[in-house]
Parts: structure tokens; sequence; C-alpha cells
């Protein structure tokens, strides 16, 4: 007879789990090196990486010097004052300019301060380009009724913009030293030697709104976009459509702001 202040042990083993099954996952936690270098290969869990601990400064920083890398190369292989000279020559401002007024022109943007400005001006460009990207995803985030920080926004614009901006200058700082400087049009060269868009069909200098509108529909800039809208899935918690609309509005927008831009300079953006 069993005692019965003595609980029974086989009623008891039906409360114990023999085989218990192991905690869920938490968020996935990356080093700054891993997120830059998994963004390649994994860009689903680095987003679900900054949606926890958001970071935007070195990959940002990386995309500075790849510019500026890109930048010098170009002016050091072609000659700073050939490409200013055919940046001025080719304007259509400078079009009814007297000989001698356009070569002060270009003494004068040829000289140290404005080399200097010149030099530097990828420093402010990207700066501008990166915080206000961030702004734009945040505000388009708000507009679909969900709530993420600035600096979330920032680093899914930041690290959308990674990949497409380091491949693309990588493979232009190539071009520059593989091509003979007679062989490059400093004109176009400002938009990058590498051309994978439809403004290959068309000639920039004789066409340049169209060549700006083809210019848009580019190979790399998909990459961005399928990236940005993956980052806005995974940080924000969009749904795919949402994600998707807000990207496509704010390239859309973009490619509205250079067409204007091509339309008044009378140059291919």
């Amino acid at each position: 007879m069993s005692d019965p202040n003595i609980p029974d042990m086989q009623e008891e083993s039906h409360h114990v789990n023999l085989n218990p099954q192991p905690e869920p996952p938490g968020e996935p936690v990356m080093s700054t090196g891993e997120t830059l270098t998994n963004i390649f290969f994994e860009p689903g869990r680095v987003f679900e990486a900054l949606r926890v601990r958001p970071r935007f400064l070195i990959a940002g920083l990386i995309i500075l010097i790849s510019i500026t890398a890109y930048t010098m190369s170009l002016y050091q292989h072609v000659g700073y004052e050939n490409f200013i000279r055919s940046a001025i020559e080719s304007s259509p401002q400078s079009a009814n300019m007297p000989p001698d007024q356009k070569e002060r022109v270009i003494e004068m943007q040829t000289g140290p301060v404005f080399k200097a400005v010149n030099y530097a001006s990828p420093l402010i460009v990207v700066a501008i380009f990166i915080t206000l990207g961030g702004a734009l995803y945040l505000l388009g985030t708000m507009v679909m009724a969900r709530s993420i920080s600035y600096k979330q926004a920032l680093s899914v614009w930041t690290y959308s913009s990674f990949p497409p901006t380091v491949i693309s200058m990588l493979l232009n700082v190539v071009l520059v030293f593989i091509k003979s400087p007679d062989d490059i049009d400093p004109i176009q060269a400002r938009r990058g030697l590498v051309r994978a868009n439809l403004g290959l069909l068309v000639d920039q200098s004789a066409h340049p709104v169209l060549a700006t509108a083809l210019g848009s529909f580019d190979l790399l800039s998909f990459y961005g976009l399928f990236l940005a809208a993956l980052g806005l899935r995974k940080v924000a918690r969009l749904s795919s459509g949402s994600a998707w609309t807000i990207v496509l509005i704010i390239w859309l927008l973009g490619v509205l702001l250079r067409l204007a831009f091509s339309t008044i300079t009378g140059g291919a953006m």
C-alpha cells in the first residue's frame, strides 16, 4: 500500500518535461564588421540586427571614401584642368561667352580655392544625401502608420546604399586606370564610367534630359531599391507593399528632381 503523503512517481513523471525545447532565438546581434560584410550576402539578417542596434557611421564613411577615391583618381588621370575646361566649354551658359572671358573662368575654377571646394564637395554631398534620406524613410514610415526612430531610418538608408555604391565606385576606379585619358569623356565621367543603365542608348550631350530619364533605370540603383524595401520591412515591420511604395515614391521624386535640374542646366544628371 502506498503512503498517501508520498506523491505517486508515475503521476509526477507526466508533469516532467524530459525533452525541453530550446528557447526561441532572440534578435540577431552583429558587430560593425559583420554588418558591413553580411549586407552583401545576408541582407535580411543584417537589417534585423540593425533594428535592434541601428548604426550607420562606418558604412557612411566608407561610402564617402569610395566616392572620394573615384573623384580623385579621375582628376589625377584625366587632369584636373582638362576636367574643368571640358565642363565649362560644354556648358550651355558659356556658349555665348567670349574666349578671353571663358579663359578667366577656367583660371578661376582651377585656382586653389575652387580646387579645394571641388575636392571636398563629396563630403558635403554624401552628408546631405544620407541625412535627408534617413528623414525621408522616417516620414514615409510614419505615413504608413508605423514607427521607427530616425537612427533606424538612417541605418536603412545607409546600408541599402552601401553595396551598390561600393561596387560602383570600385569598378569606376578600375576603369579609370584601364582606360586612356583620351578615351574618357569628363562630362559623362561625372556620373561614373560604369554604365549599367539605359542611358547608353542615347548621346548625353545631344539629349541630356532623355539621357537623364533613361539613366535612372540603372541595375545598381535597382539593387539599392531592393535592399531599401527589404530594410524597411525588417526594421519598421512594414508589409512588402508598403515598403516598396515608400521606396518607389522617393525614387520617383529623385528622378523628377534630376530631370528638372537637367532641363535647367542643359546637361545630363
